[in-house]
């Protein structure tokens, strides 16, 4: 939906203010979005739920505002002294439009592009928590919230536990609809929450839908299994097969405003068909209960390399260091692994999360061509993330790793991943855990409850134990995701539409063709799982730009980057 003259209102936004509530009720959303924002844009804080809002107004002043996670999103241009908004940036690119090559950087970066920045020069998307102030020529963008972290180390777990279960309750009950809502069932803690409570509020069977892959290590279709039998939903399993990918991948592409390169995508896209298939409106998925508890393993792993900072100094440089940093120690398979927790120790957050960054692993100057290199500002995605980290007001590692994640796990990767996938099914999406209430919930819990010791989000656990399944509340996190690089290597149509694909896009200039050749015809059949990913994300970059921009070519220039509008 593109919208260049008027306003527009997506999402349920629900306002704290009784006034203007009530106005919302009576005049409709708009009427009360305008009278919110119509003395102070920042005023944005103090609405809840999901949404995107554009106002223009008599007075010549053009107010943008999206929600806290970025669930829906603005994208905006400057053009002709106006400012134009759409939700997607294709609709804001005049005829083709021309490409960004920082953007396809940030892309093969990220495998996503983060905001503000598009795919689209001159076209931008409105961050996470952030408004736009179009008045008199000049633009202003900057946030209206940034996380605050302020913990309660004084209730007791029984109340907060308590707390936490009404909470639950009520983040599901206002994403049900007067439509049929099912729910994403992985047989993850999440996901099972979700179908779980869904249960609960409404007391009948929710419809859950599971997608699996018959591929070795893969598939954890048993564990939605047990979270289907706990809760009795009424199950619904698919099984996605290379086939599949084979017909979905160019259409999900073209449907795409911009290259997106979450290979979880095309699994969610068929888990909701067929939700769609069988009546359902809306789909609840579990999204967010890692961030907002501590549940990823990457938080245990920054903890132990936090404990190194706590090494007197005297040791670290006089003892340590040296001798970890000789040659021959490095070599040493029983002392390896210490050396390289010192290498790693020593990079500062939030530089020490790129460590095992695909691209900077691989190398840009051996992936990229040195014409697109020229063009683009390789310390562009850190610097940004450095800012983003530096937003949070947060004491302690573990929280301002969150609000990092908050924005680029959730807003600029996993939410548009289901976002895009149940919007191309055309069911419509709700994140129960991403409530407004829970998030404040979390941002009070003290840290030792999220993160207790190595444990992961122990306190979500702990909550709801009884309540989950304990296969679900004791199972190690596995974190499989589409078995792209193994059906690549068996599968003859889907090795064809990826070694077609990326040989397209080497003969644009940006990939240099001889990584090309080595990937396709060394690495991706010796290490499927790892380099599967990387040609995953190089095929859905040509696939986008054969849909999008056919015949882009990067011009081999010295020019640099442009800058971004506002803030990272």
């Amino acid at each position: 939906m593109s919208n260049h003259t008027d306003s527009l209102a997506l999402g349920s936004p629900r306002f704290r203010d009784a006034a203007l509530a009530q106005r919302a009720h009576d005049q409709g959303v708009l009427a009360a979005w305008r009278e919110a924002l119509s003395h102070d844009v920042r005023a944005a804080a103090g609405i809840d739920g999901e949404f995107a809002v554009a106002l223009r107004e008599p007075r010549g002043r053009t107010v943008l505002a999206v929600d806290r996670f970025g669930i829906h999103t603005l994208c905006y241009r400057v053009q002709d002294g106006q400012l134009r908004f759409a939700e997607r940036a294709d609709e804001l690119a005049d005829g083709a439009g021309e490409i960004d090559p920082q953007a396809i950087y940030d892309y093969l970066y990220f495998h996503a592009i983060p905001s503000p920045r598009t795919v689209f020069k001159g076209v931008f998307r409105l961050p996470p928590a952030h408004y736009a102030l179009f008045e008199n020529g000049r633009l202003t963008v900057a946030p209206y919230w940034v996380p605050e972290f302020t913990e309660d180390t004084n209730t007791s777990f029984g109340a907060l536990r308590d707390e936490f279960r009404e909470l639950l309750r009520q983040g599901v009950r206002r994403q049900l609809d007067d439509g049929k809502t099912a729910c994403f069932l992985s047989g993850g803690t999440d996901s099972s929450t979700v179908a779980g409570v869904m249960a609960e509020v409404t007391g009948q069977p929710p419809a859950s839908y599971s997608i699996g892959f018959e591929a070795e290590g893969y598939d954890e279709m048993e564990y939605a299994r047990i979270a289907a039998r706990r809760f009795g939903t009424d199950h619904h399993e698919y099984y996605v097969t290379p086939d599949d990918l084979v017909q979905g991948i160019p259409q999900v592409a073209a449907g795409l405003d911009q290259p997106f390169g979450n290979s979880s995508l095309l699994p969610a896209y068929y888990c909701a068909l067929k939700a769609k298939a069988d009546g359902a409106t809306r789909i609840l998925a579990g999204d967010g209960g890692d961030e907002l508890f501590g549940g990823n393993t990457r938080y245990a792993k920054q903890r132990v390399f936090d404990w190194y900072g706590t090494v007197p100094g005297a040791l670290r440089r006089g003892l340590l260091e040296p001798v970890f940093g000789l040659p021959f120690v490095a070599k040493t398979p029983l002392l390896r692994k210490g050396s390289s927790y010192i290498e790693q120790a020593r990079v500062p957050m939030p530089d020490r999360t790129q460590m095992y960054n695909l691209l900077l692993r691989l190398g840009p100057a051996n992936v990229l061509t040195p014409g697109f290199l020229a063009q683009v500002d390789l310390n562009g995605p850190a610097q940004q993330q450095r800012e983003v980290w530096g937003a949070a007001k947060a004491d302690g590692l573990l929280n301002r790793t969150l609000a990092h994640e908050w924005r680029y796990t959730l807003a600029e990767s996993d939410l548009p991943k289901v976002r895009s996938a149940t919007g191309l099914a055309g069911v419509d999406v709700g994140f129960p855990l991403l409530d407004d209430d829970l998030l404040a919930f979390s941002m009070r819990l003290r840290s030792d409850y999220k993160l207790k010791g190595l444990k992961l989000r122990w306190f979500f656990k702990e909550a709801l134990r009884g309540f989950l399944p304990d296969e679900i509340i004791t199972k190690k996190k596995h974190g499989f995701g589409l078995p792209f690089g193994v059906w690549a290597n068996r599968h003859p149509a889907l090795r064809k539409l990826a070694t077609d694909s990326l040989a397209s896009l080497g003969a644009r200039g940006i990939v240099r063709p001889e990584f090309i050749d080595e990937l396709v015809k060394t690495h991706l059949p010796a290490h499927p799982g790892y380099y599967g990913e990387m040609v995953w994300i190089l095929m859905m970059l040509e696939q986008w730009l054969q849909s999008h921009a056919g015949r882009f070519m990067p011009n081999h220039s010295t020019a640099r980057p442009e800058p971004v509008e506002g803030p990272g």
